[in-house]
């Protein structure tokens, strides 16, 4: 007599399954200014939802190796950061592959590989804040095998502008997630404006703070400043479950798209604010304090 036999996913398993549903819920929420979502493309030529869908999930092994790696390692130290670092560079080959050679989560792949292997090294249970640092310890290590010449436009927009990009924003521990991502998405929660309601204005915090590197690429500062002010003035007017608010995210959109403006560095960052928010059924603990 033979009978399948269920077994549970591993939390390697798991901890890939919310970085990739993660990416997807960011993709999918709507309406994004400026970027790629259900009614869309945004500000973008090259993107639509089926290539953010089909990229995140070609994304799901290489999530698993790097909380394996993690566990098999079992500290934030050199050679784990090594080893990150490859997974990372073969994860964004698997990403290119899958979509024809368009980068749609390049910036993802960092902050969602640093921050899966900080919750395997971490799953005994703690605070965001925690993971987020156990994150940052790894961030701030260097990977010799990197290419040196690697020139992309974040990196490009940083020299240009003097400004902290996504590098940074791991090695301080994802200020942008803890300190507002985070707060604002179990704010607007409590205060009954829905989940999609409440994860706009998560994105809506992250980009009334964050110096947005593909905004600055793309639009320079007056697209950085318009992103900000435009981010501010929707919370200011109550957050997008109310009236005004949602009238000040189409203004704010409406502006996205004519400077051409798409702020993937905050969309990155909300599919981490959600892959942390949603740990407590991958790593059966709960995320504790922030």
């Amino acid at each position: 007599m033979s009978a399948l036999i269920a077994t549970r996913p591993s939390l390697a398993e798991r901890l890939a399954d919310q970085a990739v549903q993660a990416l997807i819920d960011e993709a999918d929420l709507s309406p994004k200014p400026g970027l790629v979502d259900r009614r869309g493309s945004g500000a973008h030529t090259d993107l639509n939802l089926s290539l953010m869908h089909a990229s995140a999930t070609a994304l799901w092994p290489t999530f698993k190796a790097m909380a394996d790696v993690a566990q098999t390692l079992g500290e934030p130290h050199q050679p784990l950061r090594e080893a990150l670092g490859q997974l990372g560079r073969d994860g964004e080959a698997r990403m290119l592959r899958a979509t024809g050679g368009v980068n749609t989560h390049r910036g993802a792949i960092w902050a969602l590989g640093l921050l899966t292997a900080a919750a395997m090294l971490e799953s005994a249970g703690c605070g965001a804040r925690r993971i987020a640092a156990s994150a940052a310890a790894l961030a701030r290590l260097s990977d010799p095998a990197a290419p040196a010449n690697r020139d992309s436009h974040g990196a490009r927009a940083c020299r240009t502008y003097g400004v902290p990009g996504a590098r940074e924003q791991a090695q301080h521990g994802f200020p942008a997630v803890i300190e507002h991502g985070l707060p604002q998405l179990w704010a607007s929660r409590r205060h009954g404006a829905g989940e999609r309601n409440a994860r706009l204005d998560a994105l809506l915090a992250i980009m009334a703070e964050l110096t947005d590197t593909c905004v600055l690429h793309r639009a320079g500062l007056e697209g950085l400043n318009r992103m900000r002010q435009g981010a501010r003035a929707v919370l200011d007017a109550g957050g997008c479950a109310s009236l005004d608010g949602r009238r000040q995210l189409r203004e704010l959109d409406r502006d996205m798209l004519a400077l051409r403006a798409s702020p993937g560095g905050a969309a990155d960052l909300l599919a981490a604010t959600l892959f942390l928010d949603r740990l407590v059924p991958a790593v059966s603990a709960p995320i504790g304090s922030h």
